[in-house]
């Protein structure tokens, strides 16, 4: 199933237009407070009647301003999941999931215990609202918008009032929901790490427009994309293979510019995984160097250079991949930098968290 979104609306004092089409997996709406991420998603919704639009999923057309269409809410087949998870306090995690089922269709639906295994709820079926962490209300209410069928999820920002360590636990959820229930997300953040893990599509908004929008992991590595998407936390996502778990606490993995190693990650041999490396993580080298502490030294050629008066982003190929460093412009004309060379990335191996560890 794919989404395609074109809308045009005039709020006081902001423009929102933007235009993209979104392919199954995850797509994510990125950009900074303000940039019309909910009110894109809201549109989707049926929530906001933009001043012209054309949205279609799956061949279904949601809105079409030219042909007077406008389809209710109900009638859109979406779970929308809020950044407050809106539970009924008077009812228990049974019955606020079994609320969702009310607004499922006819056709046959999620089952109820699977989305329950899912979604590590089945300790908690008796317990009201009040009783729940912030982390354990997402979950159910993720758990209620599934179990309405939907065509569509849509989630605005939904782990925004949650610290790092409750976000960390849900992450894994949102994989397996990307993964493995079939059903395209379209997700709403302005964290960019959270982005990079979770996102197969990336939209990028800036001031009410459709700066950018394509493959996630293509748009990450783009060096003239990093000040829309934010300096200081730049990176690109690499494919790794896990190979082995040494003996010393750490795994080791294949990547196309060669082995690295991370701190354990809890996975078996085979498993691919997605690896965030931040920019500013990366060091380079013209000739291979020796006699370093740091473990994780790939081979790399120079595919583009951003010359600007914060420093020096130089992207990377690592094969089929890119990786993203950010050095100074005093050092990136010292090495005499330029595309088409051969280069070595030394990456720590404590550099990447494992909050920047996720699934492929």
């Amino acid at each position: 199933m794919s989404l395609s979104v074109a809308l045009s609306h005039r709020f006081l004092g902001f423009t929102l237009e933007v235009n993209f089409t979104a392919p199954p997996g995850l797509t994510a709406l990125f950009g900074k407070s303000g940039s019309g991420k909910t009110s894109v998603i809201n549109a989707v919704a049926g929530l906001l009647h933009p001043d012209q639009g054309r949205i279609t999923a799956d061949g279904t057309t949601l809105l079409d301003t030219a042909h007077a269409i406008n389809l209710p809410p109900h009638r859109r087949r979406l779970g929308y999941v809020f950044q407050d998870a809106r539970l009924f306090p008077h009812l228990s995690v049974r019955q606020n999931l079994a609320y969702g089922r009310w607004f499922a269709p006819p056709s046959k639906g999620p089952n109820f215990d699977d989305i329950i295994t899912l979604l590590g709820l089945n300790a908690l079926l008796n317990r009201r609202p009040t009783a729940l962490s912030g982390g354990e209300k997402s979950r159910v209410a993720i758990g209620r918008a599934l179990l309405s069928n939907p065509a569509l999820l849509l989630m605005d920002e939904p782990f925004a009032a949650l610290d790092e360590a409750r976000k960390a636990e849900l992450l894994p959820y949102i994989e397996t929901l990307r993964d493995q229930t079939q059903i395209p997300i379209l997700y709403v953040s302005h964290a960019l790490a959270e982005v990079a893990r979770l996102a197969t599509t990336l939209v990028v908004l800036d001031q009410g427009r459709t700066l950018r929008a394509g493959p996630a992991a293509d748009l990450l590595a783009d060096p003239n994309l990093a000040p829309s998407l934010g300096i200081r936390d730049a990176g690109a996502v690499l494919t790794a293979t896990v190979t082995a778990q040494d003996h010393d606490g750490l795994t080791q993995l294949h990547t196309h510019g060669g082995p690295i190693w991370l701190p354990k990650i809890v996975a078996a041999p085979g498993a691919t995984l997605r690896i965030r490396i931040a920019a500013q993580d990366v060091i380079l080298s013209r000739q291979r160097p020796e006699g370093l502490s740091a473990l994780n030294i790939l081979h790399a050629t120079i595919t583009e250079i951003r010359l600007s008066d914060d420093g020096a982003l130089i992207q990377l190929g690592l094969g089929p991949e890119h990786l993203l460093a950010r050095i100074t412009r005093r050092s990136a004309e010292a090495l005499g930098l330029a595309p088409g060379q051969t280069v070595f990335a030394i990456v720590k191996s404590v550099a990447a968290a494992q909050t920047d560890i996720g699934t492929r």
